[in-house]
């Protein structure tokens, strides 16, 4: 089959996917909105389309001009871009998927729901907000924009089952896709005698690398750990927020057990994977990390804010623990708790690696998408 997906860039969290299309025989077409500093081609080689003249003009004056000193200005973009529509139509039509995947409620992907509605191309709406949520709204612009983009969502995340959310009819649960890399009797522990504890994730304030660093240096006397942080350092915002990290390292004398690292390809990750014995991600407003899937695919347990939209990936108590979004004490306590135990850290993390190869696989992902066409032609959802 033909897939053609539309998204604002090739995203790490979508490799393995592009890996089980093609190593089962799919052709696929991956367009994107502008290429990231670190992407990895090795499976699907985006075509980086970019935007129409005049939104560069418009994308120029908001971001460099009126905004210029709000880092996240550069994401205005991803839902308010809009596409050379020629280029665009012609490398969908030229094409003839036979299932497209559009990222977000956004005015990019109304442009190519618009080209695949009239060629009669079944299109599903890929994007991060929880399965779990309130009603739709009934107001005109939300209808609008709902007539304007695909009738059937999937989403990674799961949300919470609280009072008031529900599961729209055509929302469905499409989890990240992640290939087992090393069983636990396939990687060594706690080289040097060490704990090595790993974060990966962009310097940005809302990381929360400076957090990790003040309880790494409390814990320090009772327990031996390195540190290793790695992260996306590409603008002049997340380079400055850097320099803060290292300055904190240098300032409290931690040289000898922090690692701050930037911008490391995604082939070499592997090796940070294998180097550590913990993943913890200490990060708020975070919509969905894929990477506890990956901590879990070496066999690694993981500690997640309990706000991550992807937190239910991993099982508290189970394949890791769960912290108070934004609480420090209490991420200190689960990470203190987490440390004192070396044989539980093993257990946790072999039964992370089960998880991966039995819930987060290609084929739970393929089987539940071709689901999802078949109802979108059998019902003529358009």
């Amino acid at each position: 089959m033909r897939f053609l997906y539309v998204a604002p860039r090739y995203h790490t969290n979508q490799m393995d996917i592009m890996k089980g299309l093609t190593e089962n025989g799919h052709e696929v077409r991956f367009i994107s909105h502008y290429a990231a500093i670190i992407e990895d081609y090795s499976c699907v080689t985006p075509i980086v389309l970019g935007y129409s003249r005049l939104y560069k003009i418009i994308d120029f004056l908001y971001v460099k001009v009126i905004h210029r000193k709000d880092p996240t200005a550069i994401v205005f973009k991803i839902q308010h871009g809009f596409p050379p529509m020629r280029k665009l139509k012609k490398l969908i039509c030229d094409f003839e998927p036979e299932l497209v995947i559009l990222r977000e409620r956004s005015v990019y992907s109304m442009a190519a729901y618009h080209i695949c509605r009239k060629k009669g191309y079944p299109c599903i709406l890929y994007n991060q907000n929880p399965l779990w949520s309130e009603p739709a709204k009934t107001d005109f612009a939300h209808r609008l924009v709902d007539r304007m983009t695909p009738a059937l969502r999937m989403t990674p995340v799961m949300g919470e089952k609280k009072p008031g959310m529900a599961v729209k009819e055509n929302d469905y649960f499409v989890p990240f896709v992640v290939n087992p890399q090393r069983a636990p009797g396939q990687r060594i522990y706690f080289e040097d005698g060490r704990i090595h504890i790993l974060c990966i994730g962009k310097y940005e304030i809302r990381k929360h690398h400076l957090e990790l660093l003040r309880i790494a240096e409390q814990l320090k006397d009772k327990y031996r750990i390195h540190v290793t942080l790695v992260g996306e350092a590409t603008n002049r915002f997340q380079k400055g927020y850097c320099e803060q990290v290292r300055s904190f390292v240098r300032e409290h004398h931690m040289e000898d057990m922090v690692t701050v690292k930037t911008n490391v390809a995604k082939r070499d990750m592997e090796r940070e994977y294998l180097a550590a014995d913990l993943y913890v991600i200490p990060s708020t407003l975070e919509m969905a990390s894929v990477s506890q899937l990956e901590a879990m695919s070496y066999s690694l347990p993981v500690i997640v804010s309990d706000t991550n939209g992807t937190a239910c990936y991993v099982e508290d108590g189970v394949t890791g623990l769960w912290f108070r979004d934004c609480d420090e004490t209490d991420l200190r306590e689960k990470l203190d708790t987490m440390l004192s135990d070396r044989e539980r850290m093993l257990s946790m993390g072999a039964a992370g690696y089960r998880a991966v190869t039995e819930k987060y696989n290609f084929q739970n992902y393929f089987d539940t998408v071709m689901g999802m066409r078949e109802k979108i032609l059998r019902e003529r959802l358009d």
